[in-house]
């Protein structure tokens, strides 16, 4: 662990108040429900449920690499939750439930860095979710590392690693990568070093870590989550959303992120009668083509009618997305940058900085920088052309298909198995289904389906905008019936070998 993570770990397990005992908690299967009846029953606190996540960062994340603050906080927190609940003025489901947040999310007293040195003096405010999150009376336990800048940096990038954090690691096998951007709110949920997490995404950034780390997440519907206080790429698909290890615990934490009064009440037996539509992308990978053949199975057991189909549009939508996101990031990041006291205030001084850093570019460049540097202002036609192109097209590659076939959702393979960490070669990415949904700003949520030998593999229910409730319902009822997830268990690479 490192060092500083690991004394201010020290510093609050040795703050325990001395009426906190050891309980028995599984914290890979328990969920939220369930650790609320305890905490109504008073045989749990919230204290003794921040200690035990807290001694597993000290202990797991030394092989993880997940999280890069604690908030020193965090045990008064559950305290007042604690207090809160006896009085009888708990706040809800989400009350003395440790959360962590990515570390591009602005949080009051913590360095949000999104994995950059140029940017470790803490926020002044806490970012809208972060309130939200607080006024629910969630125990904001710390950060978690993130592919830097949200991978929109290099165009040779490795996931998971980030100046800051340094290498976060896939807890199934430890030399697989994590994808990202999200890799440490992945990671650290998969590994129970809380019990949920805040990713954030503009195309795969949830889902993708979600799927290779054997857990859910959910890319919500654009807008409905406050992206104030965010470090930004885009505003036209940025959004984050919430990584759990049951669907369930997905559906709570998104009821008080969402900005919106709408119910997260799941529906049994949600695939009954439905019509969903299998995006397979075959021959792609034939690991996930197996976990799919077998998920497909699962579906009509659940008695889903499947359809096969195509997504159409897919080259396009890639030809018109990565340069609109190149102009929407220098100007929505220089935005961004002037909320930040010492920051650098222009895309040119961070790249200056990168240039002058010893550790910045030690793993990869900034050719995305320098693109984004250099790309037309978003007022010039050629991007507005772009960013029409793109969003008119993946919405069409949504609604038609599931129109034309009567679908009530699409599902396709989140990812395919998790590839070595490697920083000569980068990411080796093979599959994925996340751009539909990220660039049309349709709600997508991944759940796992399966493995190739020790590394998960995850099924993605997309459908169209708002229908976030209902695309949860079907993985609610996905999980329930394919009991695909299992720990992890921290292998060796030579494991697989």
């Amino acid at each position: 662990m490192r060092p500083l993570l690991a004394a201010a770990t020290a510093v609050l397990l040795g703050a325990q108040p001395v009426h906190a005992h050891d309980v028995r908690l599984d914290l890979d299967a328990a969920t939220i429900p369930q650790l609320v009846r305890r905490l109504d029953a008073g045989t749990l606190t919230s204290v003794q449920l921040t200690l035990a996540y807290l001694r597993r960062i000290h202990t797991v994340d030394r092989k993880v690499r997940s999280v890069v603050a604690v908030d020193p906080t965090a045990l008064r927190q559950a305290a007042e939750s604690d207090r809160r609940r006896r009085d009888g003025r708990a706040r809800g489901p989400m009350d003395g439930i440790p959360v962590l947040l990515k570390d591009n999310i602005d949080t009051r007293g913590l360095a949000t860095t999104a994995g950059s040195r140029a940017l470790r003096v803490p926020p002044r405010d806490d970012a809208e979710l972060v309130t939200r999150l607080r006024d629910a009376g969630a125990v904001v336990l710390g950060k978690t590392n993130l592919s830097e800048w949200a991978n929109f940096r290099s165009t040779n990038s490795t996931s998971g690693w980030s100046a800051v954090g340094g290498q976060t690691n896939s807890p199934y096998v430890l030399d697989r990568n994590p994808c990202g951007s999200s890799s440490g709110s992945g990671a650290a949920v998969a590994a129970s070093l809380a019990q949920v997490a805040v990713g954030t995404e503009t195309d795969g950034s949830i889902v993708c870590p979600a799927g290779a780390n054997g857990i859910v997440g959910l890319k919500p519907s654009l807008g409905v989550v406050s992206a104030d206080g965010i470090v930004p790429i885009s505003s036209h698909q940025d959004t984050a959303g919430p990584m759990a290890r049951h669907v369930v615990d997905a559906a709570i934490l998104m009821s008080v992120l969402d900005r919106r009064e709408v119910s997260y009440e799941l529906r049994p037996g949600a695939l009954s009668g439905a019509r969903v539509g299998v995006w397979r992308q075959a021959g792609k990978s034939a690991e996930a083509d197996r976990v799919v053949a077998s998920a497909v199975e699962v579906l009509r057991r659940a008695g889903a009618v499947v359809v096969e189909v195509e997504l159409p549009y897919q080259e396009e939508i890639g030809a018109a997305e990565f340069p609109a996101l190149l102009s929407e990031f220098r100007h929505e990041l220089e935005g961004y940058l002037a909320t930040r006291v010492g920051a650098p205030r222009t895309l040119g001084e961070l790249i200056a900085f990168n240039e002058r850093d010893p550790v910045e570019l030690s793993r990869f460049g900034q050719e995305l920088f320098l693109m984004a540097r250099d790309a037309p202002p978003v007022t010039d036609p050629g991007y507005v052309e772009q960013r029409r192109t793109a969003t008119a097209l993946a919405k069409r590659s949504i609604d038609e298909v599931m129109a034309e076939h009567g679908l009530d959702v699409i599902v396709s393979p989140t990812n395919s198995p998790a590839w070595e960490t490697d920083y000569a070669e980068g990411d080796a990415f093979v599959l994925g289904s996340s751009s539909p949904a990220a660039v049309s700003g349709y709600p997508n949520v991944t759940v796992p389906a399966g493995f190739a030998g020790a590394l998960p593999v995850g099924l993605s229910f997309m459908a169209g905008h708002g229908a976030d409730a209902r695309v949860l319902s079907f993985a609610a009822a996905f999980e329930s019936a394919s009991a695909s997830r299992r720990p992890p268990s921290y292998l060796p690479g030579a494991s697989l070998s």
